[in-house]
Formats: structure tokens, sequence, C-alpha cells
């Protein structure tokens, strides 16, 4: 087909390709959301021809998809996509890359890096050496950018040689999830719940994401990475931002991404001197996996027996502002957890005097992300019946849940990223300060550990994490949600 806007995917035929990039292209043809001239172009070091690689592509689309699979939208689809082997070591390669999309007379082109950062640095130099990093062309880059502050700054410095800031889009995958954008809306779209955003209102903030499975399969990466780099540096930061930062001026890409970094640079430090007290590192054990079988170790997943590196980290971050001055927000991911679960507890003060003559629960707002969307506020409510004296209560569940909603499918983040990567819209993508200062908070937890030698507590597969994360809370007279 003849296309003047073109979708270039590096690392086309790996594993994120097949499990969400295609299945997700697929979903957004089949919508209608991608223009009649988007062309979607393949590449990889391995060799295919485009009949072959469009056939596996259907594959992956119909595996994923399931019930919203349909052979026709497929056939339409896949008049798209073409394929070309590139090694991003073999300047030969992009010159080849060059003479296709030449073809196409593409006028304009996103280049997407669903690869190993080692080869971002000989991607970005091949493309910007055959005319490609010329605007409106622009770049998508996966995580991870970088393993610290120093190799994250190298790294960006390396794509920012051929694409300009406001033409880089770092992907966070949890800031295109339904339940993630809906925080903005919960806070900015309704009245009720901005005087009570703040310390005086609210005792304390926790953001859980647990994992049932292991560190399996992907070992050498992982135990490389960690809990903290892998999980804490993007994924639950980004979730204490869009908590935390202060309204927005407008929706627009600077003014959203302007109050996160804000959030990010208002951090305390963990030092060695408080590092014992502000987090725990924990590394899963024996015992049981998600369907009840004997679970091997950690250091059996990754193959590393002598393997220190923590699959669990719990945090008590504090953000130092006028806001959240004195609250708390406990911060906590592992694997070979009890339940997959990723959740938002806000939990608000007391009633300053209860006269109901016996205690109140404090209200509690809990916004679920996985593995079910849905946002409840806990609140106080008499109980039904008669009553000789007094008021007898209950606590209650006022909910949205999104599949009961909306009864359309539940989409796939990287839907509405590709999308807004498509129509050159930056909001919700990852800029460059706000990493660097992600990575400056994590460098000073990192070091801390190092410098108390501080090493994983062990934990048993399918439990809720070392028994030490309850000191983290339990200092405050907090307990954690679950």
């Amino acid at each position: 087909m003849d296309t003047t806007c073109t979708f270039v995917l590096f690392g086309a035929t790996g594993d994120l390709s097949r499990r969400m990039l295609f299945p997700s292209l697929y979903s957004l043809h089949a919508e209608g959301f991608l223009r009649d001239d988007q062309g979607i172009v393949g590449t990889s070091h391995r060799s295919s021809e485009d009949d072959a690689f469009r056939a596996q592509v259907r594959a992956w689309v119909k595996e994923r998809v399931g019930e919203h699979y349909d052979d026709s939208v497929s056939d339409d689809f896949a008049k798209r996509i073409s394929y070309i082997s590139v090694d991003a070591n073999h300047s030969e390669d992009f010159r080849r890359l060059r003479e296709r999309l030449d073809e196409y007379e593409c006028e304009e082109i996103v280049f997407y890096l669903s690869t190993s950062p080692s080869i971002f640095g000989a991607v970005c130099q091949g493309l910007k050496a055959n005319g490609f990093s010329r605007a409106p062309n622009r770049i998508v880059v996966e995580k991870p950018i970088g393993s610290d502050l120093a190799s994250n700054i190298e790294i960006n410095e390396t794509v920012a040689e051929a694409f300009s800031e406001d033409r880089t889009f770092r992907i966070d995958h949890y800031l295109g999830k339904e339940t993630v954008q809906n925080l903005i809306a919960l806070r900015f779209g309704n009245r009720i719940f901005e005087p009570l955003w703040n310390a005086q209102a609210i005792e304390s903030v926790q953001i859980t994401i647990a994992e049932t499975v292991g560190a399996e399969g992907r070992g050498g990466y992982y135990d490389e990475y960690g809990a903290i780099r892998d999980m804490v540096q993007n994924h639950l930061l980004q979730l204490v931002c869009l908590v935390a930062m202060e309204p927005p001026t407008s929706l627009s890409a600077d003014s959203v991404r302007n109050e996160k970094v804000k959030v990010l640079r208002s951090l305390a430090p963990i030092t060695p001197e408080n590092v014992e007290q502000k987090t725990v590192r924990g590394q899963y054990e024996g015992g049981y996996d998600e369907t009840g079988g004997k679970a091997s170790t950690y250091k059996e997943d990754v193959e590393n027996e002598d393997s220190d590196t923590e699959s669990y980290v719990a945090i008590a971050a504090e953000v130092e502002n006028w806001r959240w001055a004195g609250v708390p927000f406990y911060l906590e991911t592992g694997k070979r957890m009890a339940e997959r679960n990723t959740q938002i507890v806000i939990r608000f003060r007391e009633v300053p005097h209860s006269i109901f003559g016996a205690e109140t629960n404090p209200n509690e707002l809990i916004i679920n992300l996985q593995p079910e969307e849905r946002i409840t506020l806990q609140i106080m409510n008499k109980k039904p019946g008669l009553t000789a004296e007094g008021m007898p209560l209950q606590e209650l569940g006022l909910n949205l849940s999104l599949a009961e909603h909306h009864s359309a499918r539940r989409r796939i983040a990287y839907e509405q990223l590709i999308l807004d990567a498509l129509n050159d819209n930056p909001a919700l993508f990852v800029q460059r300060d706000e990493q660097e200062a992600a990575w400056r908070w994590i460098d000073g937890i990192v070091g801390a550990w190092k410098a108390k030698d501080m090493r994983p507590a062990g934990y048993r597969s399918g439990s809720m994490g070392p028994a030490s994360k309850h000191s983290l809370t339990e200092r405050n007279d907090h307990s954690w949600y679950v």
C-alpha cells in the first residue's frame, strides 16, 4: 500500500512485539484509529520474507486478542505490514532500510525501539546517518533506559544526538492503563477531592505492585536490575507522581510532566543513616507458586547461587512539600507474592471526635489497577435495622468498576501509547528530567544499601513478603492494607 506515515518497529520478532505491540496495532486498526496510509515496517536481525512475517504476526495477534480476532480484519491489517532484516551494527542494513522507506515516500516516520538499550546508540547513529532523524520523524524507546543515573544520562545523550527531546518518547506502559489515567480524572475532574488531598486530611498513601510470577525466563536481566530498578524507578514512582502532583494548568504534555518532576525532586533522600528504617529488601525462597505447586527459589530461577539481588522492595518515602509534609508514602513491589495485585490506597485521617460511642474506621480510597480495574471509597454507614439506643455503624464500599460501566473489551495499555506516539502527543510519556530525578533518588537508596551491607531478607513464595516490612508501617502506628 502507498504510505505517507510509517511505523518502523525495531525488535519486531521479540517477546514484547509478539505479546503487546502487534496486538495493539491490530486493535487500533480494527477500531479505525490508524490512518488509511499508515504503514508498519517490522525489523530485526532475523531474515524473513514479507508473507512469512505477516503470517507470524497473524498468529501472534490471534493468540493475544482471542474472541476479538477477525480474519477479514486481519487480512486488511496484514496489507499494512512489511519486513526488512536490519542488524544495528551493519551500516549497509540502514541503507537498505532507507531504500525501502524511500519507496513508500514517507512524510512522517515513528521509530519504535523494542530492543536492548545496548543497541540504542547504534540504531540512532544508523538512522541519523541515513537522514531519518529529521523532523517530524520521532523515536519511541522502551525501558530500561540505564541502570543508574550515569548510564541513563549516557543513553539519553546518545539518543539526543539524533532526536531532539520533543521528538523522543520514553514509554512507561503503566501510564497507558485506563485506571492510571483515571487518577488524573478522579483528582482534577471532581471538586470533592481537592480540599481533602493533603496532609490535613490524608494519613498515609500505600502503593503496591505485587506479582505471583518469579524471575524465571528473564533471570539474566532481572538479576542485574532487581526490583528497585525494574519496578520502583519507573512504575511505582510514576504512580507516586500522579497521586502527589499539584494540579497542572492544563492537560498539555509540558503542564502534566512539569508537575510530576516537581514531586520526584521533592522526595526525601534515603541515606546510610536512615536506610534501615526506611527500606526493606527481600528475596523469595522456597514455597508454593500461583498454581499451588512447589516453587523454586530466586537463586534457582536466575541460576546464580551467590545472588543478593532483591526480588522485593518496600520503602517508606516522604514528599517534602507543603501539601504532603508528614504523610508517609509506603511503596511495595515483589515477585512470588500471594496474589497478583496493583493498587493505591489513600487512607484518610480519623474523624476528630466520634459521637457514636464506638470508634469509626478511617475512610479509604482504594484504586485497583490489576487484575481488576476498580475504584472503591470505604465509608461508614448505619447498620440496617432497629436499635434501642445509639447508632451502630458498618463499613461499606462505594464502588466504581470500569468493567461494569464499560462493556468494551479491556484494552492493552500499549494501544493508547502507540496511538499517542503516532499522533505526536507526548503527554503520557516520560521526559528526560523526570527519569534523571527518579534515578538520582534510586541511586541514593542503592548506595545506602551498599554502605550498610544491607542484604535481602528471605520470604516464602506465596507469602506477602518479608516479615520485616511491617516495621516500616508500625513505626508510624500504621499497617499494610494487605
